[in-house]
């Protein structure tokens, strides 16, 4: 079996609108004349003024004492399992986290660990389902080291996680020892939607990350923030797992210019998000999830569509969508305009029309 990511097929409309996902943003003239003027230095020594500044400032911004520049955010969260567990470990996640469903069983592969899924509405899980899935401490169970959650939560239609419901699932972890780990791919998406600082949204989680290649802009990079002992054993993984740079302050000077430009216009792609909702809630048959900030994610079959065939469709002219948990997944992000989502809605339009 080949695993390697299709390319388009040959005489594939060029796509107009992409709605496919936010990692599908390119960077702005402003933000590539940026990393032209970025300095540099070499990431593996230590010396790379950009990336250096890039992580103190990520650092303060989630509250945390260091963190470590890295590729991808899926590095960010396999080095936070390979510092946080040993093999043999359990892990405890919603059922449909990325960790489990989206990282190709690095987990298991890499630290030999398992990951049970949490049940609970919209990705997210309670005190009470964190309670009901500890272990007796013997021999015949796996330790139970670390609770992880995902904000937003991406198969929850871009869910926030409320702030008390962080902090108690946080609490529950913390009175059985287990270290507390935040998937914050989209962890600014929910900052802006609810006026939370993200120091206080992560403040119950040892360890955080935040992913810039997603409505932050950037063509590359994640940061992995926790304690400085922490961060000392990423490294160390880091090197391992060859996500050490050289001139990385190339990249890290995207990241840093998204930081003072790409932020608060983060609410912008919610806006976009909830016009797409309403406008498809007056299509007759098509049934929507209200987003809480950037995905929004709806089901066309009483329509007469399956989410395959409307995608199929609305690729045929140009427009590309996502198929995912048995819907159809629009994701808003900095190269999706106001004008776009009206253009998408006439499209789904015309298409159920024809039916």
């Amino acid at each position: 079996m080949v695993h390697a990511p299709p390319r388009p097929p040959a005489g594939a409309p060029p796509v107009r609108i992409n709605l496919y996902s936010d990692t599908q943003t390119r960077p702005t003239p402003a933000m590539l004349e940026a990393m032209t003027r970025a300095e540099v230095g070499d990431d593996q020594s230590g010396n790379d003024p950009t990336i250096n500044a890039l992580c103190d400032r990520m650092a303060a911004l989630l509250g945390k004492e260091a963190a470590v520049f890295l590729p991808s955010g899926t590095m960010c969260n396999v080095i936070a399992t390979l510092v946080h567990t040993r093999p043999g470990d359990e892990i405890l996640a919603h059922e449909t986290a990325h960790i489990i469903n989206s990282e190709g069983g690095a987990h298991a592969a890499l630290g030999g660990v398992q990951i049970t899924g949490l049940a609970g509405p919209r990705g997210m899980f309670d005190a009470e389902a964190v309670r009901a899935a500890i272990r007796p401490r013997n021999r015949n169970a796996p330790p139970q080291t670390m609770l992880e959650v995902e904000q937003t939560s991406n198969h929850g239609g871009g869910a926030i996680w409320p702030k008390a419901q962080l902090d108690a699932v946080a609490a529950v972890a913390h009175e059985q020892g287990w270290a507390t780990h935040m998937d914050g791919a989209r962890l600014l998406n929910a900052c802006v939607a609810s006026g939370i600082p993200a120091a206080e949204m992560c403040a119950g989680f040892d360890t955080a990350w935040l992913d810039f290649t997603k409505g932050l802009g950037a063509p590359l990079g994640a940061v992995l923030c926790g304690s400085e002992e922490f961060i000392g054993h990423a490294w160390r993984w880091k090197q391992r797992l060859g996500g050490a740079m050289r001139q990385g302050g190339v990249c890290a000077a995207a990241c840093l210019y998204a930081l003072d430009h790409h932020v608060d216009r983060l609410a912008e792609d919610h806006m976009n998000a909830a016009a797409l909702a309403r406008g498809l809630k007056q299509i007759p048959g098509i049934e929507v999830t209200d987003p809480d900030t950037n995905l929004v994610y709806f089901d066309p079959r009483g329509a007469g569509f399956s989410p395959a065939d409307l995608q199929t469709e609305l690729r045929r002219q140009g427009i590309l969508v996502s198929a995912l948990a048995g819907k159809i997944r629009a994701c808003t992000h900095l190269d999706v305009s106001s004008g776009m989502i009206e253009e998408t809605l006439a499209a789904i339009r015309g298409i159920v029309a024809e039916r």
